[in-house]
């Protein structure tokens, strides 16, 4: 069972228990960050707020069922009180417990189901090779996104196109994906970027990131890019906790070289995955 199957495991059968992202990847014998990461690809959302969502919906059947009372249901969802699990089921669902027992109903809510994990997500990956990254700089536009709400990667990149050869500073023709700055909250932001010799000429509006020499899984991605979720929810979910490394809190990032052809989408990308030594 992989660490996010164990985590929505512990969700469903733990939900109304004090639990933390901490306990949770714990539990799941994965650190906070590798949970972070691999939940949010995995679920498109991030852990805390599906273990919140969870509750409030289960709280939500009990009282369209007609809960005669409040304050138990606030109890079993996990809440200290009448009013914290008030605001809290507004702020999800735009009213409050008593309109939705009154109604009798979950039409038009924002129910959270229980997710299933899907195996036909995974695929065979080729067996990575390992590197010891050297240290470099990666300029370029960014935006900040959630593992829900990525679809804007692509026009990204589409904006992108027309800076490239025209950089100051560019080193080579190499493009890359840049993810860093994750969150518990499931935002990370992303920078289509070249490797650049300094940051003083660029643009103001570009994003600027250090990639520290590192040690790295490197997996390909071969086929079209429209495929390459696949890829990573497999390194994620399944290659990381069966090989026994543990990935490190750095940037990753997709590494465009002249193997693939961004006018068709086509040919190899190369996965770069942060890993401690």
């Amino acid at each position: 069972m992989t660490p996010v199957a164990k985590a929505l495991w512990l969700i469903e059968n733990r939900s109304a228990s004090d639990l933390t992202l901490d306990e949770i990847a714990g539990l799941c014998g994965v650190s906070r960050f590798y949970m972070s990461r691999a939940f949010a690809l995995a679920t498109g959302q991030p852990v805390m707020r599906y273990l919140r969502g969870r509750r409030l919906t289960e709280a939500a059947h009990v009282l369209a069922a007609g809960a005669p009372d409040i304050l138990a249901v606030a109890l079993e969802a996990g809440y200290g009180s009448h009013e914290a699990f008030t605001r809290a089921f507004r702020d999800h669902f735009g009213m409050t417990p008593e309109a939705v027992r009154s109604r009798r109903h979950l039409d038009d809510l924002a129910i959270v189901e229980a997710i299933r994990m899907d195996p036909k997500l995974l695929v065979d990956l080729e067996p990575p090779r390992f590197e010891n990254g050297r240290a470099f700089l990666v300029a370029g536009p960014a935006a900040r996104y959630a593992f829900a709400t990525n679809q804007g990667i692509p026009a990204q990149w589409q904006r992108f196109a027309q800076h490239i050869g025209h950089i100051p500073g560019q080193v080579g023709d190499t493009t890359y994906g840049v993810s860093c700055n994750h969150d518990d909250t499931g935002y990370f932001d992303y920078i289509t970027g070249v490797e650049v010799s300094g940051f003083a000429e660029l643009p103001d509006d570009f994003a600027r990131v250090r990639i520290p020499a590192q040690r790295y899984a490197v997996f390909s991605h071969r086929g079209h890019i429209a495929a390459i979720r696949g890829t990573i929810h497999t390194i994620w979910n399944k290659w990381l906790p069966e090989s026994g490394h543990q990935v490190a809190d750095a940037p990753n990032f997709e590494r465009y070289g002249r193997d693939f052809d961004p006018k068709t989408g086509t040919g190899v990308v190369e996965i770069w995955v942060p890993i401690k030594a």
